[in-house]
């Protein structure tokens, strides 16, 4: 049986192809191959949106990123399980690890949130920080991979 994978992008793809050509073509390939099995995590959603500048910028978020996978019925959350999972991952992490809780970055904290929620929906995270991901790897059991998965360059 041959396994059907869902993929989710992390935030630094979306953002490196906003403001790199080459990115940004990779980006593209990447949706022309994956699109019927592509999703989008608001915790990304979320991130890219604090990143805007502009009321020009971000309606065109909304409008060509956003709304797109919502009309597909392709944007997820985290549950109310998966909040409480994460909470508990940086208490192993402070006790295994000993990881200060309060140098804890939003950004990782939301890289655990959204590796439990890829996890959640049956989504292989695509991303570049293989780093912060495999330490997580390391309490949370999910799928990642670095870009572009079955791209042709």
């Amino acid at each position: 049986m041959i396994r059907q994978y869902k993929y989710a992008l992390d935030t630094h793809l979306f953002i490196d192809a906003f403001h790199d050509a080459v990115a940004e073509a990779e980006l593209e390939r990447f949706h022309e191959r994956f699109t019927p099995v592509e999703y989008l995590s608001v915790i990304v959603a979320q991130e890219l949106s604090a990143g805007i500048r502009s009321a020009p910028d971000a309606q065109a978020l909304k409008k060509n990123i956003f709304r797109v996978y919502e009309r597909r019925g392709r944007s997820f959350a985290p549950s109310a399980a998966a909040w409480h999972r994460s909470g508990d991952v940086l208490a192993q992490m402070s006790r295994q690890e000993g990881l200060e809780l309060s140098r804890v970055s939003k950004s990782f904290s939301n890289d655990i949130l959204l590796a439990l929620s890829c996890r959640e929906h049956g989504c292989v995270l695509v991303t570049d920080n293989e780093r912060d991901f495999r330490r997580i790897q390391r309490y949370v059991e999910f799928e990642f991979v670095k870009p572009w998965p079955g791209v042709p360059s």
